[in-house]
């Protein structure tokens, strides 16, 4: 029902999914944080990586943390998976919504605007995936940190691409920008 949006998603809901979504993200950092100071270092405290990832940080740890990693893993996966639905779910209604968009002109207006989010959002679960559930036999400090940066990185830089994109007048800012760099390399 995309005509019934305002008065689904009233400031009383909004506030209700912000604060589940900064609550939990601060419970699974706050977890994570007590985890890791918990954990006593063997092998020195320099990482392969410019991000401070928790699997780089278990293999410095001369300590069998096995319990409480695998507590974490389980409040992880129930966070990760209670969200991946929660996507799934809006995405299903959303195309549902916009098959029944009587013209094509609307239907591929709507489907423009949906499809670039849900890449960035693919890029970022499956690249996590990956780093996260990959066995370690094929892990190396350049893959792993190759992985971290596409995850970490690359979907918060394009975000603001993808929905700056709907601006006309952004487009034909970068129109500009585009032929003034192609005529000034001719």
């Amino acid at each position: 029902r995309p005509l019934h949006y305002g008065k689904l998603m009233d400031s009383r809901a909004c506030v209700r999914m912000a604060a589940a979504a900064w609550g939990s993200g601060f419970l699974h950092g706050l977890l994570h944080t007590a985890n890791t100071f918990s954990i006593p270092l063997c092998q020195g405290n320099v990482l392969d990586q410019f991000f401070c990832e928790i699997p780089q940080i278990l293999k410095l740890s001369c300590s069998d943390a096995y319990l409480r990693e695998v507590g974490l893993i389980v409040v992880t996966a129930s966070l990760s998976l209670g969200c991946f639905i929660f996507i799934v779910l809006s995405y299903v209604q959303i195309f549902t919504a916009v098959l029944r968009i009587p013209s094509e002109q609307g239907r591929h207006k709507a489907f423009s605007m949906c499809l670039p989010h849900l890449a960035v959002v693919s890029l970022f679960i499956s690249t996590v995936m990956f780093a996260y559930l990959k066995p370690p036999s094929i892990s190396s400090p350049a893959l792993d940190l190759m992985v971290a940066v596409l995850y970490s990185l690359v979907p918060p830089a394009a975000n603001p691409l993808i929905y700056s994109m709907r601006n006309k007048e952004l487009k034909e800012a970068l129109k500009k920008l585009v032929r003034l760099v192609l005529f000034q390399q001719q």
